[in-house]
């Protein structure tokens, strides 16, 4: 049975699910069919697994993923720039952090947010779009507690390795986020992983510009050729603030073969000036954290995942987004996807990565480098330190007033419903200078 037949017998079988399980779709302009939940139908059954083992044994193990078209059924119906904002669907925890005044308690708040993030994910193992060089998304939120507006920017500033730079801005409460997502994908034999590269850096502007740096967990794919198919967070992350003297140093646990658990947490909180040890974190990223005070001996839980109130992203409606932008570029994959459609979303995904070949092919041709149109490289950047590779090329200043810092960021690209596009995002980018 060849690759398009399987795709369609998945299909099929989707179909007849859906119609068996009752299921009720909404269709809106700006969203996807069923956006609210195919995401987490989880369609790597026997047939899938056997497509994907058909892929996978052509291949070595510690071999690169990046360059490999894996099949759409266990895609996420999202580009990688817009997952990235997973990390802000829960900005009280971030704001409750801006808001405390005691520098360890505001610590243990930032950290609380960053490990709270994780759990927002899909319920099956899907893995988002790769963004195309050059892509962009950006999204608002404008009903954040105490009347807090929000803004996301980002840009597929590298493709081979991919890089997704993103910068986040809270104008009223003077917070700042810039980072660069870097995914290095690897095939392990029964497993894949993403080991995650690159950095974040939180600021709170009201707190003298004190910045929070933070790396991330790697991501695993267990099961892709044989047994059941799930994702596992692993390995060691660090959060510190130089400024305050506190560091988090957190252990994502992955099952062993024979002893162990799914999805466990273990770190501790410590001084950087005194070296002491004063909290411990335990529990499950995707369930409960408990912090313990380890002066006083006492308990609590840091974040219970069951009691998360999110706030999801807003976007311009896609008549008004430019071709490049995430939602509109694959807005029929994503479709297609949304419907189960799995041989049209491998048609759909194919048009937008050959016309980006072609469009790289022309770049070689004419000698031209590609750069990219809303972050500047760092020209202090190192391989071996946490700066960031990549940031926003608009200076934003936190002691700046929140209407001043609301026009800059909205004057990088548009935003907001009705904001119109400058006719100079049409022409190529330059080469700019490290303004940051």
């Amino acid at each position: 049975m060849g690759l398009t037949s399987k795709l369609e017998k998945l299909k099929l079988k989707g179909d007849k699910e859906s119609e068996s399980e009752g299921e009720t779709v909404r269709k809106t302009s700006e969203t996807a069919v069923g956006e609210d939940n195919t995401d987490d139908i989880d369609e790597v059954d026997n047939e899938g697994q056997s497509i994907l083992m058909g892929i996978i044994s052509q291949l070595r193990p510690g071999c690169d993923l990046s360059k490999i078209t894996l099949p759409t059924f266990i895609l996420e119906k999202k580009s990688m720039l817009e997952r990235i904002t997973n990390f802000f669907q829960i900005p009280d925890l971030l704001l409750s952090a801006n808001n405390e005044t005691d520098d360890l308690q505001r610590f243990i708040k930032v950290t609380k947010w960053y490990l709270a993030s994780w759990h927002i994910a899909p319920k099956a193992v899907k893995k988002p779009l790769n963004p195309i060089l050059g892509e962009v998304f950006a999204c608002y939120w404008d009903d954040l507690p105490d009347e807090n507006k929000a803004y996301y920017i980002s840009e597929q500033t590298s493709h081979h390795p991919p890089k997704s730079s993103y910068f986040y801005l809270v104008p009223k409460s003077k917070i700042r986020v810039d980072g660069v997502v870097v995914p290095i994908s690897k095939f392990l034999g029964n497993s894949s992983a993403a080991l995650m590269e690159g950095w974040g850096h939180v600021t709170f502007g009201d707190h003298d510009n004190e910045v929070y740096v933070m790396n991330q967990p790697n991501v695993y794919a267990r099961g892709i050729l044989f047994g059941k198919l799930r994702y596992e967070l692993g390995d060691r992350m660090t959060i510190k603030c130089e400024k305050t003297g506190y560091e988090a140093d957190i252990e994502f646990k992955t099952k062993g073969f024979i002893s162990g658990t799914y999805d466990a947490v273990e770190g501790t909180i410590r001084s950087l000036k005194t070296k002491e040890d004063l909290y411990t974190i335990s529990g499950k990223w995707n369930e409960v954290m408990d912090i313990k005070n380890l002066k006083t001996g006492k308990k609590d839980v840091l974040f219970d995942t069951h009691k998360t109130n999110t706030w999801k992203p807003k976007t311009r409606p896609l008549s008004e987004q430019l071709d490049i932008e995430s939602r509109k570029l694959w807005h029929p994959t994503i479709n297609a996807l949304a419907k189960r459609d799995h041989e049209l979303a491998t048609n759909e995904k194919f048009k937008v990565e050959n016309e980006q070949r072609a469009i790289a092919k022309k770049r070689i041709e004419d000698g031209v480098e590609f750069h990219p149109k809303l972050f500047t490289p760092n020209q202090r950047y190192s391989k071996d330190s946490t700066d960031l590779e990549y940031k926003i090329y608009k200076q934003f200043d936190l002691s700046t007033d929140p209407d001043t810092l609301t026009k800059n960021v909205l004057d990088v690209i548009p935003i907001l419903p009705g904001q119109e596009h400058d006719s100079k995002f049409e022409i190529p980018a330059y080469k700019k200078k490290d303004s940051n």
